[in-house]
């Protein structure tokens, strides 16, 4: 399989401002390409192919005084950014055709955005230098803050400037079979909420950090001072990548948590099951604010793509499975309940179940994992006993007055 590793670079002045005419080449081969097609589709002829664009936007146009500026910068570059709009395309319509889900057209990129990103191939005889620096045509050895070592030879790279100013390099590695981990016996259901992130079946309870809910007065505060600053001046400007900085380290932080805590339900689980949670549904109501901030998706795309690293399994329910409402003890479904319900008796066998924990149960139940109940910390409720059985005697015994 295919993955991304990300490492923080450092470039110095000059490679800095080499960086940004490559990222305003490939904005302006991008949206001259945009342009064409949509001319094209406004007259009603068709799409011109990759390769016209690529002769008439790029070959013959470093020949014009209007765009000879495009032959500073590498050419892979400029081609990459044909194939990302070539791409962009193709998932428009797959949406349309109800093969992934919608997205809209194509847009015109602006300089005024705040994310760049450039990216060499092979063909762009980018390199690794003996003193472990990034060789990228036309730009330089960029000095890389390596975190790890890759695990083989990168086939791209793309560089990143994000909009707190942070250049980034992302290499895309092949990862080999060695990486499958030994089994182990443990199969595990997640119940994934607001209270607490994570609720294992097993009875462990993990809080969530709820990174923006701490890190709110801080950045009420950097926010108030770029409303003050004047529009279009340097002082805005400033202010504006520090707000970019605050919030890059409240999302910093939560995919450190994600990554550590996917790392090791993994690690230490033959079997992980979650509920297919309709976070966009979610994000449309009251609670936007903290179903945002807990970070769903990308922590079940992270043990999605972990589980198939290392040789695990996971699995997705059904978003319409009742685990809340089932018990796990006996299999009786006793309906809907509110929020503000998080203990709750069965009315069948009498069990006190902990809504969470019952649920993560029957999330790995419904997902065919070999859960059993007892893990599901719950304890059998006060039930009357049998007439036969009642009492120290075997038969009625006559009651004295005290």
């Amino acid at each position: 399989m295919q993955l991304r590793y990300r490492f923080r670079l450092y470039p110095g002045a000059g490679q800095r401002a080499a960086l940004a005419r490559a990222f305003g080449c490939v904005r302006v081969v991008y949206n001259d390409a945009l342009r064409a097609r949509e001319t094209a589709r406004g007259q009603g002829v068709p799409f011109p192919k990759t390769g016209e664009l690529s002769k008439r936007l790029i070959t013959e146009a470093k020949k014009t005084p209007e765009r000879a500026w495009l032959g500073e910068v590498s050419a892979v570059v400029l081609q990459q950014s044909l194939r990302d709009l070539d791409t962009a395309y193709r998932n428009f319509f797959d949406g349309l055709k109800g093969k992934r889900p919608r997205m809209g057209a194509p847009r015109y990129k602006s300089r005024k955005d705040t994310r760049q990103a450039i990216r060499f191939t092979v063909n762009a005889r980018w390199s690794i230098t003996p003193g472990h620096k990034l060789r990228l045509p036309k730009i330089g050895d960029v000095t890389v803050k390596w975190s790890r070592a890759l695990p083989s030879l990168p086939s791209t790279v793309t560089v990143v400037k994000d909009s707190a100013g942070r250049y980034f390099a992302s290499f895309v590695v092949e990862t080999g079979p060695g990486e499958v981990l030994p089994k182990v016996p443990p199969e595990l259901g997640i119940d994934l909420g607001l209270g607490h992130f994570a609720v294992l079946s097993d009875g462990t309870k993990i809080d969530s950090p709820r990174f923006l809910r701490r890190a709110e007065k801080r950045l009420k505060k950097a926010q108030r001072a770029l409303s003050r600053k004047e529009k279009g001046s340097r002082s805005r400007d400033k202010a504006r990548v520090r707000v970019a900085r605050a919030h890059a380290r409240v999302a910093d932080a939560r995919r450190e948590f994600h990554h550590r805590l996917s790392t090791k339900l993994i690690r230490e689980n033959q079997a992980v099951a979650v509920e297919d949670l309709a976070v966009k549904g979610l994000a449309r109501t009251r609670l936007a604010e903290s179903v945002h901030d807990a970070g769903w998706s990308a922590f079940v795309s992270m043990l999605e793509y972990k589980a198939a690293r290392y040789g695990r399994t996971f699995i997705r329910i059904g978003r319409f499975e009742p685990t809340s409402q089932v018990c796990s003890q006996c299999g009786v479904q006793d309906g809907p309940k509110p929020l503000h319900v998080r203990v709750w008796t069965c009315p069948a066998c009498g069990a006190v179940l902990d809504r969470d924990i019952n649920a993560a149960v029957n999330v790995a139940k419904a997902a065919g994992l070999a859960v059993s109940a007892c893990r599901a910390q719950v304890r059998p409720g006060l039930l009357p006993a049998p007439r036969g059985e009642a009492g120290t005697h075997s038969t009625p015994q006559p009651q004295t007055a005290r």
